[in-house]
């Protein structure tokens, strides 16, 4: 193909879906060539779920040293500083982005630091040097952005990409979007030390979660601390004296010192100049493929956000590696969707995968529940109050896990282990017979009895 083509394989973008499609045709005998106009390494590495789950860690430690007392320990003063942990934080992210280019460059990928448009169907043009070239395949994983509402004063307004590089810890802010990036911004700042308020415009967040878990974390977070406002939203944005006056639909007026939209992501399709090529978009923008990630042309692939399928790091690596399994190893590989275990880091954190209740009774209709909620062995001494919550949804008939949905410490740990039951089709019965773990939370997942039933039903038996 390189005799008629400059490349076999041109990706646009090195997140992380694009480098592991470049790694994986270059180990199969591909030339292949990366653009990338920003930092290798994509929104997970240097402006995602890596250095957030960083700001995750130190926004606990509040939290920890208060209740190190009930276990017999003296914390001394302490103190905070945001410039300290943002230092240390880009330290690590430039020895991952390092760690990403060094791996490329091992498996023969040559890495371009442009921005890569599309001309044809087969060609790209270098917007750094106005370069050409040409490639069998073309693989856009380019990702999602975050959505900004139109609205006056929006420009005072920053998302989670500006968040990692603010000059100094906000004493107040406000964090606009129910999704599961505001409510880790949430917990972020509120465990910081920052006055927090998160505004949604609907009447619950965290749309698309189990109810329980949505309604159990919305409860958990204000007894943290965190203002949660639904059913509110911003019309207006104005800087007065120093500060932010947010105006509400309601007509109420909120003053704060900064305020983040985690409003969403949309495709980052625009300028990318797929109409040249005559590729096929979504009503967002997205890019729409097949269940082998290939566009409407057939020299034209995407995975990742900017497919807009499920926007998850691990989803668009697994995307990636299939891409060039099938293209490059004739091996046809589908990924799947349907099962895809998630971690959120809220606080409490978060851990789901399969159907929700409500998802599960629309699909098959009489559905058995198993949950329960409870004070972890640690916060009898801590002195917390935070609850945990466990929940399993199964099909009555086949006895199969449809479900599993987890809120409290370390759920995001425990999640990937049950995943890979709920993934094998693993049973009620199957869960029953596994010896538990003692103690632990977890042990609550495989000594669930008794099936769960609403007060009305209890109160008619």
């Amino acid at each position: 193909m390189t005799g008629k083509y400059d490349y076999d394989l041109f990706v646009i973008g090195a997140g992380s879906g694009g480098v592991r499609a470049a790694r994986i045709a270059a180990s199969h005998g591909a030339k292949v060539a990366v653009a990338e106009e920003y930092r290798v390494g994509g929104t997970c590495v240097i402006r995602g779920c890596v250095p957030k789950k960083l700001l995750v860690y130190a926004s606990h430690f509040a939290e920890d040293f208060e209740e190190a007392a009930g276990f017999g320990w003296t914390v001394g003063e302490t103190s905070f500083s945001w410039k300290k942990l943002i230092a240390n934080k880009d330290r690590e992210i430039d020895r991952l982005n390092g760690i990403y280019i060094r791996n490329l460059e091992k498996a023969g990928v040559e890495i371009i630091e442009s921005r890569a448009v599309l001309k044809d169907a087969n060609t790209v043009r270098l917007v750094a040097d106005g370069r050409e070239i040409t490639a069998g395949r073309i693989l856009v994983a380019v990702g999602a952005t975050p959505f900004r509402p139109d609205l006056p004063g929006v420009e005072h307004a920053i998302t989670s990409n500006e968040a990692f590089h603010l000059d100094a810890l906000p004493g107040r802010i406000v964090v606009v979007g129910g999704g599961y990036i505001a409510v880790e911004f949430a917990g972020i700042f509120n465990g910081l030390g920052a006055e927090t308020i998160q505004l949604y415009r609907g009447p619950l967040f965290m749309r698309g979660f189990d109810e329980d878990l949505r309604k159990i974390l919305a409860e958990e977070m204000v007894k943290k601390g965190v203002d949660l406002r639904m059913n509110s939203d911003i019309v207006a944005i104005e800087r007065k004296a120093g500060e932010l006056h947010l105006k509400l639909a309601d007509g109420d007026v909120l003053k704060t010192d900064a305020v983040m939209y985690a409003t969403g992501r949309v495709p980052n399709t625009a300028g990318l100049g797929l109409e040249n090529a005559g590729v096929a978009l979504g009503p967002k923008g997205e890019i729409l493929v097949d269940r082998f990630s290939k566009t409407n042309i057939d020299s034209i692939y995407a995975v990742g956000d900017v497919t807009d399928r499920a926007n998850l790091t691990p989803v668009a690596i697994r995307e990636g590696q299939a891409f060039a399994e099938t293209v490059f190893n004739d091996n046809p590989v589908a990924v799947d969707h349907s099962i895809i275990p998630t971690a959120i880091f809220s606080q409490p954190e978060m851990g789901t995968v399969g159907l929700t209740e409500v998802e599960a009774r629309t699909r098959h209709g009489e559905i058995d529940i198993y949950k329960t909620s409870f004070r972890p062995m640690k916060g009898t001494l801590s002195g917390s109050d935070e609850k945990t919550f466990m929940k399993l949804v199964v099909e009555p008939a086949s006895q199969r896990v449809l479900g599993v949905h987890i809120l409290g410490p370390a759920s995001g740990e425990l999640i990937q282990a049950v995943g890979i039951a709920v993934t094998m089709g693993g049973t009620k019965a199957q869960f029953d017979a596994t010896i538990a773990v003692h103690p632990t939370a977890a042990e609550e997942l495989v000594t669930l009895k008794e099936k769960w039933q609403p007060p009305a039903a209890r109160a008619a038996d």
